[in-house]
């Protein structure tokens, strides 16, 4: 592995750090109250950013089809690992499974597909992002809460985003270029004040949490690339498709993770602690999937 990968990973982790020591040091000088904050960034922002990667006429369903399926095995897949981890290692299930199933194809796979395999990959890269956005917020969500409703949860603001911009994009409806760059500008502010939020909450963890913050970096990536490695020989992609889910598999714990937790009140702190030490470990393991992918 070169000097020059490494060095361009961490570029493209290192703004996502900074954000969340802003909220940190905020948090600590204000101690702001974010529960507003995160239920407008998930009923708003969270929802448009999907509606208009879909709605988008460089996205096909069809050409996908293959990546779709290997990024719900894989996400799937890790969630059977991690269950068995949590119960070896006698940690909570609705805690620990969720952030081990759902990574952080958001705001680090999306740049690390393009910087990989250029600007024509961002499409696929997005299809993969919706599909494990789609599991999260249905069997995710329900593993957190097994009271919450599978109508309300169908009902997600997301889950609606998605569904509509499905349709948009394979009907090819032409939309007002002036709403759609009002809708590109509220999916934009999503990644930031996620990161900012999860800095917020990481000034008020514990070190107790970083036995389960630990495990979770491990776990998370392994279970995918392991997961990756078996489902290989069963898909026919070709060697983007393949490169791009190995990134998938690598990639460390989604911020969202934390915001879930939190509204559903499933020890946030330490759904904060795997997210946060996860990302940290990404730069060990997102090297070890790009090279998985890019191997002749």
């Amino acid at each position: 592995m070169s000097w020059d990968l490494i060095e361009r990973i961490g570029a493209i982790i290192a703004p996502v750090f900074a954000v969340v020591l802003v909220g940190f040091v905020y948090a600590r000088w204000r101690a702001p109250d974010m529960t507003p904050v995160n239920r407008i960034n998930m009923d708003l922002f969270v929802p448009a950013l999907i509606f208009t990667a879909l709605a988008s006429r460089e996205f096909s369903l069809y050409e996908n089809r293959w990546l779709l399926a290997a990024a719900a095995l894989i996400v799937l897949g890790s969630g059977v690992f991690a269950w068995v981890m949590a119960r070896l290692f006698s940690v909570q299930p609705r805690t620990f499974v969720p952030p081990m199933m759902f990574n952080n194809c958001g705001n680090m796979g999306l740049p690390l597909a393009v910087f990989a395999y250029g600007p024509g990959a961002l499409s696929a890269a997005v299809a993969m992002f919706v599909v494990s956005n789609a599991i999260h917020f249905t069997l995710g969500a329900k593993i957190v809460d097994r009271r919450a409703s599978i109508l309300g949860l169908l009902l997600l603001p997301m889950n609606i985003a998605t569904a509509a911009g499905v349709a948009v994009g394979a009907g090819r409806v032409y939309l007002p270029e002036t709403l759609m760059q009002a809708l590109r500008l509220m999916g934009d502010a999503m990644i930031p004040l996620m990161l900012f939020a999860l800095g917020v909450r990481m000034a008020s963890v514990s070190l107790s949490s970083w036995q389960i913050g630990l495990l979770g970096a491990i776990v998370c990536p392994v279970s995918g690339i392991v997961a990756a490695m078996a489902i290989e020989p069963l898909l026919p992609l070709d060697d983007t498709q393949r490169g791009l889910m190995y990134i998938f598999a690598a990639l460390p714990p989604a911020v969202l993770n934390f915001m879930v937790a939190e509204m559903y009140r499933q020890e946030p702190e330490k759904v904060a602690s795997i997210v946060m030490i996860g990302n940290l470990a990404a730069l060990v393991f997102v090297p070890i999937g790009l090279l998985l992918g890019l191997r002749g």
